[in-house]
């Protein structure tokens, strides 16, 4: 007896198509070549991340944090510390006590671990709480010992400033309480394991197992991922050693390396999957993938890497090296994708096609077409494409309206979780001493010993002051130091404002006045200064990633409104993404401690995001260009690239959200930034913009979508993203 399955089930493998991959293009060719050196391709893949592993396991890594601005105050007086020998020069840690009975009860114990510490490596001076009055609090029951470091937070083994950590909370009691405070040891206590890493894979794993209902097909877009970005991470550790690398660059490799090699091996995947079920064997099947999808993922990917590395005109250092690590990622990750996948598909191509018609077969047993679901949404979307395009932007920029109050700056102890002794010393300090302690400002003043003690007693007098320490003199006596407390914490508006009064209201008339030379510098006034100078200097990195990237587009589509088009609606949801940050994270939303949004975000999220949207963009509108070429109906082409397109779009946005929103668990206050971001900006991107706003927006635009003047089609070079079949009838459209 026969079974129905079997007799509702399409043939195995319909006829070849009589063409062969003659008419494909350079990324056709390259899919051949995986394909006859599938086994080569494999363990050469293996080979080369096992020997960047086992390097960069070897040699290690030299990771290290760039934030110097030249030519702001702070950096000039941190080069005059250097320059005339002061012990300001280098940064400072605080070890905290409290003692209810009184600190001096525990002098006995302080005084020997405070000899210990000033031995040890990293430590150039220690001030104790006992020989400076100032240092204690009123009532007697907190106290502070200042340990200045040899160097900068960033330039000083973490392991020296545990070892302070540990020597100082060992002579910790019942009756007494220590507690270690600074940027130094805030980035010295030990990190959370890689949680969000495996959650965001264990996700993506699950979303694809759902897509394609095979443990087998599933894993492959992962596996393409997984070999990139294993060899980005040593890679980069290996680069560290000769560019200025930040020490929190790996985990973002981690972030945007897994989210963008599953996105781009699956576009290639489903596309394949699409040539399965339209009858093609595998091996065909899998060139034309590659010579379509494949060219979108090549744009896709070097779009992202323009964008990053529109970074460079930031003039950051530890940015810089970001961008270089990130832009390196997405390369590596993009050239997993076209020759690492193409030897997978090539081994398992066969066992992909049986489960892909057997699908296929069921679906038809059920009276289902794939993509109806789509091509619905779309007919009720060309409907009424004004009300649709109205409701989107509307919440677009609803979304965006916090971002206009964004305030930037960096977390400090005071937004680490409760149980860190970072958190436990800002808390007792702000206890004993008032919140402006544990962000003092570092006044410099170059000129004789009576100027330190003017200034001093000016900056005393100064409103928004609680208190200014004696003006301590250089080793060589040509400089005075000044440590300003404020009456408000670091991170508080009403300190940015100090600094500036300082600088433009009391700064010049003691120059005048003394003849020296006053600058206003610390992490407080160094961390303003990096944040006021990437604001500076956004408008300038935003029109050079969006001119560059509309360009781009221009020449594969040939359009002037596809480009004008991705850069309006990609912006506002970047916007939207940066107005749910500022409510979270600045305005203390769903518990989050309230505090600045961390300075590097806005440019980060912003060439990550904008590049990402762009794979969707030329993702759905080469598929519409694909139907408009064959049909010159510009409704029919919405609707079947959003019906072949929808589904993968959806899923690869959802495998982004996860992968994304899982650094949501992360401890660090910038991943958690960086990840709600992504998330939320690629969800607006692939929810609202690719499947209501640009479908209603080319409905509108209808045959003008296509529109390029005469004189600008004969000066563009021909580009085309749908191969070689596509190219006369994208020329023919585009004048």
């Amino acid at each position: 007896m026969s079974s129905p399955r079997g007799s509702a089930a399409p043939p195995a493998a319909p006829a070849p198509q009589a063409e062969p991959s003659t008419s494909l293009g350079r990324f056709g060719a390259l899919a051949g070549w995986a394909q006859r050196h599938r086994w080569a391709a494999v363990v050469l893949w293996v080979a080369v991340v096992a020997a960047i592993t086992l390097g960069s396991t070897a040699v290690g890594s030299a990771y290290k944090n760039d934030f110097s601005l030249p030519g702001t105050d702070s950096q000039t007086a941190t080069d005059l510390f250097k320059e005339h020998g002061s012990d300001q020069a280098g940064d400072s840690v605080d070890i905290v006590f409290k003692a209810p009975s009184g600190i001096r009860s525990a002098e006995a114990g302080i005084e020997p671990m405070l000899d210990e510490v000033r031995r040890m490596a990293g430590v150039a001076d220690v001030r104790s709480p006992f020989s400076d009055a100032s240092a204690v609090s009123r009532d007697g029951t907190i106290a502070y010992a200042s340990v200045t470091l040899d160097g900068k937070t960033e330039e000083v083994p973490k392991e020296d400033v545990a070892r302070i950590i540990d020597t100082a909370q060992n002579i910790a009691t019942e009756r007494l309480q220590v507690e270690v405070g600074g940027e130094a040891a805030r980035n010295a206590e030990d990190k959370a394991g890689p949680t969000a890493e495996l959650a965001g894979i264990a996700a993506a794993l699950v979303i694809l197992v759902l897509l394609f209902g095979s443990l087998l097909a599933a894993s492959l877009p992962l596996i393409t991922a997984l070999f990139a970005v294993g060899g980005a991470i040593g890679l980069i550790a290996l680069a560290s050693h000769v560019f200025t690398v930040a020490d929190f660059t790996p985990p973002i490799l981690m972030l945007v390396g897994l989210g963008v090699g599953v996105d781009y091996a699956l576009l290639i995947f489903y596309r394949y999957r699409q040539e399965l079920l339209a009858g093609v064997r595998p091996a065909e099947a899998c060139r034309k993938a590659l010579d379509s999808a494949g060219r979108t993922v090549f744009f896709a990917g070097c779009t992202v890497i323009v964008a990053l590395l529109g970074l460079v005109a930031l003039g950051l250092g530890s940015l810089q090296g970001i961008a270089l690590a990130v832009a390196i990622t997405v390369l590596i990750t993009m050239a997993a994708s076209l020759v690492l996948l193409p030897a997978l598909l090539a081994l398992f191509g066969k066992r992909i096609q049986r489960h892909v018609l057997k699908q296929q077969a069921k679906a038809t047993e059920k009276g289902r077409t794939e993509g109806d679901g789509w091509r619905a949404m779309a007919r009720a979307v060309q409907r009424r494409p004004l009300p649709t395009l109205l409701a989107g932007v509307i919440a677009l920029l609803a979304l965006s309206a916090p971002a206009l109050g964004m305030r930037l700056g960096f977390a400090d102890s005071g937004n680490d979780p409760q149980e860190t002794t970072s958190r436990h010393a800002y808390d007792l300090l702000a206890e004993g001493f008032g919140p402006g302690f544990n962000g003092p400002l570092i006044i410099l003043v170059k000129g004789d010993e009576q100027a330190g003690r003017t200034v001093r007693a000016r900056l005393t007098a100064t409103e928004g002051v609680a208190a200014a320490s004696p003006a301590l003199p250089s080793e060589d006596g040509a400089l005075s130091t000044v440590f300003v407390y404020p009456t408000t914490s670091p991170q508080d508006e009403g300190t940015v404002d100090l600094v500036h009064r300082l600088r433009d209201d009391v700064a010049s008339p003691l120059e005048h006045s003394t003849g020296a030379e006053v600058l206003v510098g610390g992490a407080t006034a160094a961390s303003q200064d990096v944040s006021e100078t990437l604001a500076d200097r956004l408008p300038l990195f935003v029109a050079v990633v969006v001119g560059l990237s509309s360009l781009l587009l221009l020449l594969v589509f040939r359009s002037v409104w596809i480009p004008v088009k991705a850069a309006v609606l990609n912006l506002l949801s970047i916007s939207a993404a940066l107005g749910v940050i500022t409510l979270v994270f600045q305005h203390g939303w769903f518990g989050a401690q309230p505090g600045p949004v961390e300075a590097f975000i806005p440019a980060l999220i912003f060439a990550i995001v904008f590049g990402l949207s762009m794979d969707y963009e030329v993702f759905l509108v080469s598929r519409i260009h694909e139907e408009w070429t064959r049909t010159e109906d510009p409704s029919q082409s919405v609707r079947e690239g959003l019906a072949s397109t929808g589904k993968v779009i959806t899923a690869a946005a959802a495998i982004m959200m996860f992968v994304f929103g899982a650094f949501v668990l992360s401890s660090d206050r910038m991943l958690q930034q960086f990840g709600l971001g992504l998330a939320v900006a690629i969800l607006l991107d692939a929810v609202v913009i690719r499947c209501l706003i640009v479908p209603a927006v080319m409905q509108m635009l209808g045959k003008r979508a296509w529109w390029l003047p005469g004189w600008l089609a004969r000066k563009l070079p021909e580009v085309s993203i749908e191969g070689p079949h596509g190219r006369d009838a994208a020329g023919r459209h585009s004048s």
